[in-house]
């Protein structure tokens, strides 16, 4: 593992307890040029590795919290009069950061929700048939509370095909959660944490992911798993090509992490349930737990190369 990558990680772990496989892939999201979004109760933690990640990595970092009267125009910016010039200025919103938080994105309407989707996708905003370019790197990590609770809109398939990774963190361990009892405030800690990277060098090392050599029977092995949904009864509908390529966009991020410039059968199976888990309808309503574990019994079906 890269030594800044295991220094960002020992630095976490003083805010965010026992969740190192969710680091992992939240860094190998923002590598490979991907959002996260963090599906799970309130109160585990998912604004701490937000902000923990923030201030680690160096990055510009906005914060939005969704509520029902949230507008586009809240977190995309506006263009107000302004009298003395006489002239139309822009004035940019919040998305205008290098991570940003989306803080219960489903409570959002799917109007302002969809505010998001040009930004996800292309790395800019268009207000007035102009184009403003959002800095780089370019990072949303956005929490959803389960569909349960009151006041959330689910998100439409388009937006989550936007994400893309997905996880959850889940309650910690009876030990990670003593130490939490007993330690200080996590706003604290996170104050005093020490940036290890910069902009510039995510960058780089964005670049450097790019390079990662995928062989023709790792292609062909991301085909497989990508068909096995197709056929397999248990899902509505299979991945589509887009999915092919965020499993292997991050196949690619993950095998970085581990210091390789080439991908293996690992690196797939390590991603493809936190690529796949938002992107695969059952059929059958199950528990998030059940709906996971279908998920990763897809590996079991494709012959590795």
């Amino acid at each position: 593992m890269h030594t800044w990558v295991q220094t960002l990680l020992d630095q976490a772990s003083n805010t965010i307890l026992d969740k190192q496989e969710q680091l992992n892939l939240a860094l190998a999201s923002l590598l490979a040029k991907g959002h996260l979004l963090i599906e799970d109760l309130p109160g585990v933690g998912k604004t701490t590795l937000a902000r923990s990640l923030a201030k680690l990595l160096g990055l510009d970092f906005q914060r939005i919290q969704c509520t029902s009267d949230l507008l586009p125009g809240d977190i995309l910016g506006a263009s107000v009069f302004e009298r003395e010039s006489e002239q139309f200025r822009f004035h940019p919103g919040p998305i205008f950061s290098q991570l940003l938080l989306v803080d219960e994105i489903n409570r959002a309407t799917p109007k302002t929700q969809s505010g998001l989707l040009e930004a996800m996708a292309e790395g800019q905003v268009t207000i007035d048939r102009e184009s403003h370019p959002l800095p780089a790197p370019f990072f949303v990590i956005a929490t959803q509370n389960t569909l349960e609770q009151a006041g959330t809109y689910p998100l439409p398939d388009s937006e989550l095909d936007r994400f893309l990774t997905c996880f959850s963190l889940g309650h910690p361990s009876r030990e990670a959660e003593k130490l939490l009892l007993q330690g200080r405030e996590r706003e604290d800690l996170i104050r005093e944490l020490a940036p290890v990277s910069n902009a510039s060098q995510i960058n780089r090392m964005q670049d450097n992911v790019s390079q990662v050599h995928a062989s023709n029977s790792i292609i062909e092995y991301v085909q497989d798993i990508l068909q096995e949904t197709r056929s397999n009864t248990n899902f509505s509908s299979g991945l589509s090509p887009r999915a092919g390529l965020a499993l292997l966009k991050t196949s690619r991020s993950w095998a970085y992490l581990q210091e390789r410039d080439y991908v293996i059968p690992e690196d797939v199976q390590a991603t493809m349930p936190y690529i796949v888990r938002h992107r695969l309808t059952l059929k059958d309503t199950l528990s998030p737990a059940e709906h996971f574990d279908k998920i990763k019994a897809i590996l079991e079906q494709v012959p590795i190369p």
